[in-house]
């Protein structure tokens, strides 16, 4: 699905009372368990903003603001090739939950989702690893 052509991401950086918000997914480039922020592919003539707010809906249930752009990550493994987009994210409404991916139809990746403290980070497969890194996890409790 994703192989032979570039794909552009965005990802939500979400910290709840000094925790931040992942996603366990089956990873298209690894086909292994990962840790990552929501998020997914922007689609031809749509906005960052608008993709991530459509993204973290559909993977989490939460309607978000966007912030900051924070950094970016490039992924080229496997005949895949992802330029990742990040930002901070804030909260608006809903109730936490998984959602889906509508790209993988009954074939869902999605696994897990679930809010992290700094010290439990060093501890899971986390993609990117600059993550780790980020000034911002670095103030978790």
């Amino acid at each position: 699905m994703y192989e032979g052509k570039l794909r552009v991401r965005v990802c939500g950086l979400l910290v709840e009372d000094g925790k931040l918000l992942l996603v366990r997914l089956n990873s298209p480039v690894t086909n292994s368990d990962i840790w990552m922020p929501p998020g997914g592919g922007v689609e031809f003539g749509e906005k960052m903003e608008e993709a991530l707010k459509r993204e973290f809906l559909e993977e989490t249930c939460i309607r978000i603001n966007v912030h900051e752009f924070l950094f970016y990550n490039e992924v080229i493994q496997n005949n895949f090739h992802a330029v990742e987009f990040y930002f901070r994210v804030e909260k608006l409404d809903g109730e936490l939950n998984l959602g889906s991916d509508p790209e993988h139809g009954n074939k869902q990746i999605l696994k897990e989702i679930k809010f992290f403290h700094g010290h439990e980070i060093v501890d899971i497969s986390l993609k990117p690893e600059a993550l780790k890194k980020l000034p911002l996890l670095k103030e978790l409790s």
